[in-house]
């Protein structure tokens, strides 16, 4: 059994867990807050991150065949992320959640099928300057980190929502 692979997908699983349950807890006038330094909306974000999951496993996939991953930058993925947020500034909660399902689903099985191999594999990666990184590395910072990052970015713009509204 590939222990490893396993538990780190169940981390997948459990970081989406629990950005769809705070999520979906979300009133719709919530969904459209705008994250400070950020500027999407919240629904926006939650959208984001599910969209993310499959770019994530195939550079993920890419360092476990022992490819270099070349031509992603943080330029690139601020591009990305901005056409991302104007393509779907009006998205609703409930496809969002079902794609947030979804795709991690689909990101937790493909982490699976790794070997212990595959982990350990490292290659260069473009979006940290060149650094030789892990298979294993690439998952745990982008696929497993991204919902927690995202959520705790949310959870603060609520937080600072209420202390603007009681302050008003």
């Amino acid at each position: 059994m590939k222990k490893r692979s396993y538990a780190l997908a169940d981390r997948i699983e459990q970081g989406a867990l629990a950005l769809e349950a705070f999520a979906s807890s979300l009133t719709d006038q919530e969904w459209q807050i705008r994250v400070p330094g950020d500027g999407r909306k919240i629904g926006v974000v939650v959208h984001h991150v599910a969209s993310m999951y499959p770019i994530e496993i195939q550079v993920a996939q890419t360092v476990a065949a022992g490819k270099p991953v070349e031509g992603v930058t943080w330029d690139v993925v601020d591009r990305i992320n901005a056409e991302h947020a104007d393509a779907n500034d009006a998205i609703t909660k409930q496809p969002t959640l079902e794609l947030l399902r979804h795709n991690s689903a689909v990101a937790a099985a493909a982490v699976r099928a790794l070997t212990d191999e595959e982990l350990d594999r490292a290659t260069r990666v473009s979006l940290n300057a060149d650094a030789t990184l892990t298979c294993q590395f690439l998952i745990e910072d982008h696929a497993v980190r991204h919902s927690y990052h995202h959520l705790a970015r949310i959870r603060a713009a609520l937080r600072q929502e209420t202390r603007s509204l009681t302050a008003a």
